[in-house]
């Protein structure tokens, strides 16, 4: 193991500056609960500081505070060396401090124009200067190589083209410090190489950047430096060129991780629990067929758009679909989410946030809610949901300062377990979980693979839909391979790996394993 140096470094190219924003031992306490400890940070410009962290370690009210959304309990902003107090974001971001943040800042109901002048129009006298708002939009769009167009509705364009856009709105303010939250987090490899010349850019330009990911290997490559978070105390601040990426990991989680993934189930001569025969979604997905077996972790690989999503939500019942559904030897009719249920499918939503949870209710009624029968006669019995409550908190290890906490004030990481706990009280027999890691930290991920791995050691059939390669290498007993709305192929055992499923999923390979 490579240990953490425990030491304050900065770039040379900032070495001769003094930063241009910092803290100076801040904590900051919400009610009763403490969640930042006495934490010093400093920014210059011209660098990327990385900040990572666990789920829950503080980033986010690191961050907030930063620019201007919360203000410290104890300790100091400084803004050019002097103690500044930002009376709100609007005022930090007069003063040239802009934070991107993780979930959308958009309105959904005005154009990309619109959205990236809100609030800042352009004028010409006393009208609104249309034409500059315009091209400066057209300029903004082009430099991050999107082709979304400036008129185009905000509810109306995909979750990638409004991450492009709320950059393009931070990058329109011209800002001398950038805070970004995750942004890279909804983007495809692509888009995040776009998005990294941009950084580079702005970095030649001066501008500091804040950069906080949960993906290390991001994080080795544009960082200068990187401060290291957990449960709220500064932990180390280093070079990034003297931390590995295991490094890292260990200084957030405080243990070693030489072993993310566990062991993989076996499967090979289990029963089959759901067959799939020329299965189809309408204009997206044509003639799937596939089968899974009991005990087995079945993968779902291919790149944005190749239907992997669409295909699971038309076997659940969310999406129109035509063709066979199996379960146990026996054909099902599945028109909604109930029938799913009822047929023992569970589906666990990649949008936690939008469709999985209710934000602004506590643990207890999200946790019951789709099994709400198993808690009710005539009325519901609150000290059933209680203990229920109780063991999800002890068997997911949920971590909340309070179990009457909004769900909206949780980790994204516990707001997963949480999610995995309310599926798996309905008893589900089959059970699609759809980017089961999503903007969570490496020690959470970790945890949520032992969790899919015990689904299928209790003889319950997993099916993993994922973006990130080493995940579906490192979970799965066979992976099937989606390209433009078909099943490419399907691999199993040594087969399974990065070179495979790219060649499948860019059509560069003839199927292996057949469409099953």
């Amino acid at each position: 193991m490579q240990p953490a140096p425990q030491t304050t470094a900065r770039t040379a190219t900032s070495a001769a500056h003094a930063p241009i924003l910092a803290l100076a031992g801040v904590s900051r306490s919400f009610g009763p609960v403490q969640v930042l400890f006495d934490v010093d940070f400093d920014l210059y410009p011209g660098e990327v500081h990385a900040l990572i962290g666990e789920n829950g370690a503080g980033k986010s009210t690191m961050m907030k505070i930063l620019s201007g959304y919360l203000e410290p309990t104890t300790g100091e902003v400084m803004l050019d060396g002097a103690p500044v107090s930002f009376t709100s974001s609007e005022d930090a971001e007069d003063r040239g401090v802009v934070l991107i943040h993780q979930e959308f800042n958009l309105a959904d109901q005005l154009s990309v124009e619109q959205n990236i002048f809100l609030g800042r129009e352009l004028k010409r006298g006393l009208f609104l200067d249309h034409k500059a708002m315009r091209a400066t939009t057209n300029e903004l769009l082009a430099r991050l190589e999107t082709k979304t167009p400036a008129w185009a509705t905000v509810s109306k364009i995909s979750v990638p083209e409004k991450q492009m856009v709320e950059i393009a709105k931070a990058l329109s303010r011209e800002a001398r410090v950038l805070i970004m939250d995750e942004p890279t987090a909804v983007l495809t490899r692509n888009e995040a190489e776009i998005l990294f010349r941009q950084i580079e850019r702005l970095k030649a330009q001066g501008t500091a950047i804040l950069y906080t990911s949960h993906k290390l290997d991001e994080v080795a490559r544009i960082a200068d430096r990187v401060t290291v978070l957990r449960d709220g105390r500064h932990v180390l601040t280093a070079p990034a060129s003297e931390l590995s990426e295991d490094a890292m990991a260990e200084a957030m989680v405080g243990r070693e991780l030489s072993n993310l993934f566990p062991d993989k189930a076996d499967a090979n001569a289990a029963e089959t629990v759901l067959v799939l025969k020329d299965f189809s979604v309408p204009g997206i997905v044509e003639n799937a067929n596939f089968e899974l077996r009991r005990g087995e972790i079945l993968g779902f690989a291919g790149l944005v758009g190749s239907g992997r999503t669409e295909l699971m939500e038309g076997l659940i019942g969310i999406r129109p679909a035509t063709g066979e559904i199996r379960v146990n030897g026996k054909a099902r009719q599945i028109r909604s989410v109930d029938d799913a249920r009822k047929a023992g499918i569970a589906y666990l939503t990649e949008d936690r946030k939008e469709r999985g949870l209710l934000l602004n209710q506590g643990m207890r009624p999200n946790l019951t809610l789709l099994a709400l029968q198993k808690f009710s006669r005539i009325l519901i019995d609150r000290d059933a949901e209680e203990k229920a409550l109780d063991r999800s908190i002890r068997e997911f290890d949920i971590r909340a300062p309070s179990r009457e906490i909004k769900v909206a004030n949780l980790s994204g990481g516990n707001q997963q377990k949480l999610l995995l706990a309310k599926t798996m009280l309905a008893e589900p027999e089959i059970v699609i979980i759809d980017e089961p890691t999503r903007g969570i930290d490496i020690g959470t991920k970790q945890q949520i693979y032992q969790f899919v791995r015990r689904l299928a050691d209790e003889g319950r059939s997993v099916i993993i839909i994922s973006s990130e390669m080493a995940e579906v290498i490192g979970l799965a007993t066979r992976v099937a391979v989606m390209r433009t709305g078909r099943i490419a192929g399907t691999l199993k055992g040594g087969d399974i790996n990065e070179d495979a499923i790219v060649r499948l999923a860019m059509g560069l390979e003839k199927k292996a394993e057949g469409n099953d």
